[in-house]
This record gives structure tokens, C-alpha cells and sequence, in this order.
């Protein structure tokens, strides 16, 4: 704790300042003075509507308080040991990964170092009676142990049950006794302007109450999941700052109706824009994280597109809303379903959509096997459609990637050039040529030019080969190993 207040500003030159001005008015002559004070009369109608808002937090504030948490994540301190060089793959990828990590680190000869202990504070809103607890998956991810602290001082420790680093959310539990839940509201009913308050333990300041508004709807950043992740963020002007991650955004009537998650700043701190993921997106995940430990998300099979100006003109369409159909691969559900490329989706289950983003969503929220209702307008006549859903997959998704291009990296066969110059004498492999920045690849450790030798123990020679290692992997249910070469060293690289 004591670390974190050496990053926190207290201002307080202002209340030095109040207290002179005060004394320069208690100075002033007499007519003066209640010409002042006249000036200072208020509208008693005016003043009564203040004290009715300032009511209003109040109160919410108080009901919420109980179902505020911190949670305190801590990770244990590591020695990492690199340095694979002269071991066989075989043997390699033989090693359970708690000992491989042990003994040789990250795989690329990197030198034994000793890592210092972690710790963070976030917050976390209770959501069941029995210790259910919601909060951002950035909170807890990599946490070794974690700890919550109530509003009572109780400190419990904390189990995960689930996370979703694709919305950024996560489930945690505690086992307690006279919990307070916090009731989930209807973000979707929240309205651009409508008062809120955001809770949480900013810098490690717990039971902080900030007021605002909400700024703005559907606000898509790219922050989530490497970029890939679902988004749908609300935007408020309530004070957010670190340790606020994990916090309830509250509504008036004392519902949750958004979990607090992100700012825009140069500073690092508060500037005036939050990013909160609000209860329509985080609703469907919790329920299948406390039921599961996991999200299965829905597929349709379908690359999908905005609608420009030029597109609604060519299509006489009378707005801009709405998803175009760019793509549809044959034998998945949207093509099963009659979706057509060319088609613009304009309501899913008699809701209006408003863009691709929006579709992608609720696509997303759908489980397997769930059945949409599309309409779509083809050739300027609306058409209904049902579509069962599949299910979203890393195989899946593969179909929709360029031959040469997977979680990100650009990828190549190895030619005899190629080999001989990086000092190979096969050209079994495929060569890294480029990896996007906050990719799933670039996340998993691949460089540019690291050569990718193996995947889950078997030769790979082509980029088809690599991509049916993938379906076979989904299908077990389990991550794909790499063995990738990267100048003399050999490493693993874990896809999950």
C-alpha cells in the first residue's frame, strides 16, 4: 500500500487559499457585506432540486457500499532459467510444463534472473449471495493467490472461477457469510446524460464514490483481448482511475449497469474519459462462467462489412445502419441459413442493428446451436431468415485467414534460399515474415523470423498442415505447441 500512495498527488493549496478569502469577507464593511450576501440569495426550488440529487447519490451510495470490494492479486516471486540449446524436441515437449518452465524458462537461452514479487489492487462488484463476484479479467490474470477485502474490513481469500480475457471480464469467489449482492440493471436503458457513479478503490483508496454521466454509447476502442476481444463500452465523465478496473458503474436506482474497465489519458490518470462494459455485454458471459468456467461463442460463418455512403447509395438503402454480407463460407451456418453475400443485415431477432460491431456481438453472445432470426434486405425486398448458430473456434475462424497469414503473423514455406541463409539444412518449417503488434501471436512470443519447426510433436511443412494441427488441436481441447527455431536456440511457443 505504501508504494502506491508514492504515485498519488494531494492538493491542498486550495483550502489555504478558501481560508484567507474567507477572512478577506469577514473584513468588509458592513454595507458591503450584505450587498454580498444578497447577491449569494438562492432559489429555494433550485436548492431543493440540489439537495434531491444529492439525496439520490447518497443513498445509492450507501445501498451499494456492502457489495464493493478490493481485490488484491498477488503473484509469488519466480527464478526463470533459459537456455534449451542441445535439448532434442522429442524430449523437449515430453516435459510436463510446470518443470519445463522451471528448468529452462522461456526457451531462447535467456539467462536465470530472479523476478520480485507482484502485486495490484482492483475492484470487484458481489453479485450472488453465496460470494459470487464480478470484476475485470486484467485484475486477477496471473494472480497466484488473491485476496478480497469487504466494506466490514473482512479479508477472504478468493478463488477464480472463470475468466474471459475476450470481454475482459472475470468471475471470482469467495466463501462468506452475510453477503450483500448488488443487483444488475439494464445498461441498454441507460441514456446519454443520465447521472451515474462509479465505485471502487482507486490507487488503492477503497469505497471512493465518483459522480458523472453517461458520455456516450457503443464506443468500440480496440483495447480488449489483443485487439480481437468483444466491445460495446459505455463512456462516462465519472472520476475512473487505476485500481477503479474491476468497479461497478451504478445507475440511480442503485443497479449495476456497467463494469469500469479502462481511461483514456496521456497522464495515466483521470482525464475525463471512462470506459465501462456495460450489463447487456456482461451478463450472458457471467452466467456461463459461474455455470462453466468458460464462454462458448456462437459462429455464423460470414465475413461481414460496414456501410459507407457509397455502399448505401449503390444498395438505395436509406441509411448507413445495418451489416454487410462480404463473404459467406459454404457449409457453415449463415450459408446453411441462406445468407448471401450482398446482403444487408438490418434486425436479428426484431432488434435493430445498428452495425457490423453490433452484429458481430450478438453473434458472439449466442451460444452453440442457438437460433437467430435475420432479417436482411436483398435486392432492395426485405427477407427473413433463421440461422442455427455453430460454434467459434480457432479452427473456425482459420477459414476466414489468408494462406499466409495465422493469430496475426504472416507466415511462408521455407525455400532452399531461405534455409541457407538462416544456416538450415532442411526446408521443412515455416518462416515468421511479420507479427502484428498486440496479436495472439505476438502475445504468444513469435518474432519476426523465428522459423516454426514442429506443432504438437509432428514435422510442419506448409501452412494447410499447420491449419489442420489447429482443428485437431480445438478438437482435443488443448493448446498447440510449437517448437520454433530462433537464431541457434530452439524454443516452445504455447497458441492457446
Amino acid at each position: 500500500m505504501e508504494r502506491m500512495w508514492k504515485g498519488v498527488s494531494f492538493i491542498l493549496g486550495s483550502l489555504l487559499v478558501g481560508t484567507l478569502l474567507s477572512g478577506v469577507l469577514l473584513s468588509l464593511p458592513s454595507g458591503l457585506q450584505s450587498n454580498v450576501l444578497a447577491q449569494r440569495d438562492i432559489n429555494p426550488q433550485n436548492l431543493q432540486t440540489a439537495n434531491d440529487l444529492s439525496t439520490a447519490f447518497r443513498q445509492v451510495a450507501n445501498s451499494m457500499r456492502p457489495s464493493v470490494v478490493s481485490i488484491n492479486s498477488m503473484q509469488k516471486a519466480r527464478v526463470v532459467r533459459g537456455g534449451t540449446r542441445g535439448i532434442p524436441d522429442g524430449i523437449l515437449e515430453g516435459l510436463p510444463p510446470e518443470i519445463r518452465d522451471q528448468l529452462f524458462g522461456n526457451g531462447f537461452g535467456d539467462s536465470g534472473s530472479a523476478q520480485p514479487q507482484k502485486s495490484g489492487v482492483g475492484s470487484g462488484v458481489i453479485i450472488r449471495a453465496d460470494g459470487y463476484i464480478l470484476t475485470n479479467n486484467h485484475v486477477v490474470e496471473g494472480a497466484d493467490a488473491l485476496e478480497v477485502e469487504l466494506s466490514d474490513r473482512r479479508r477472504i481469500e478468493a478463488t477464480i472461477v472463470g475468466t474471459d480475457p475476450q470481454t475482459d471480464l472475470a468471475v471470482i469467489k469467495i466463501d462468506a457469510p452475510n453477503l450483500e449482492p448488488a443487483p444488475l440493471g439494464d445498461s441498454d436503458a441507460m441514456q446519454v446524460g443520465d447521472w451515474v457513479l462509479a465505485m471502487g478503490s482507486p490507487f488503492g483508496l477503497d469505497q471512493t464514490v465518483t459522480a458523472g454521466i453517461i458520455s456516450a454509447k457503443n464506443r468500440v476502442q480496440g483495447i480488449v483481448g489483443q485487439g480481437e476481444g468483444f466491445e460495446d463500452f459505455l463512456q462516462t465523465d465519472a472520476a475512473i482511475n487505476p485500481g477503479n478496473s474491476g468497479g461497478p458503474l451504478v445507475n440511480l436506482r442503485g443497479e449495476v449497469i456497467g463494469i469500469n474497465t479502462a481511461i483514456a489519458s496521456r497522464s495515466g490518470g483521470y482525464n475525463g474519459i471512462g470506459f465501462t462494459i456495460p450489463t447487456s455485454l456482461a451478463g450472458p458471459i457471467v452466467d456461463s462462467l459461474i455455470e462453466s468456467g468458460s464462454v462458448r461463442r456462437g459462429f455464423l460463418g460470414a465475413k461481414l462489412g460496414p456501410i459507407d455512403e457509397q455502399r448505401m447509395q449503390q444498395l438505395g438503402l436509406p441509411n448507413m445502419e445495418g451489416a454487410y454480407i462480404d463473404q459467406v463460407l459454404e457449409g457453415q451456418p449463415a450459408h446453411l441459413g441462406g445468407l448471401q453475400p450482398g446482403d444487408v443485415v438490418v434486425e436479428v431477432n426484431g432488434r435493430e442493428i445498428r452495425d457490423l460491431l453490433q452484429l458481430r456481438n450478438i453473434v458472439a453472445l449466442t451460444p452453440p446451436n442457438g437460433t437467430l432470426k435475420f432479417k436482411v434486405i436483398r435486392n432492395a425486398e426485405p427477407v427473413m431468415l433463421t440461422i442455427v448458430l455453430g460454434e467459434r473456434t480457432n479452427a473456425a475462424l482459420a477459414r476466414f485467414n489468408p494462406a499466409g497469414e495465422l493469430w496475426g503473423a504472416d507466415l511462408e514455406p521455407l525455400t532452399e534460399e531461405t534455409a541457407q541463409q538462416l544456416g538450415m539444412r532442411s526446408t521443412t518449417g515455416l518462416l515468421v515474415t511479420n507479427v502484428t503488434e498486440d496479436s495472439v501471436a505476438a502475445a504468444s512470443g513469435l518474432d519476426a523470423g523465428d522459423v516454426i519447426l514442429r506443432a504438437n510433436g509432428q514435422p510442419i511443412g506448409s501452412i494447410d498442415q499447420l491449419k489442420q494441427m489447429i482443428a485437431q488441436a480445438e478438437q482435443a481441447g488443448r493448446p498447440l505447441q510449437l517448437v520454433v527455431k530462433r537464431g541457434n536456440s530452439r524454443g516452445l511457443v504455447t497458441i492457446q
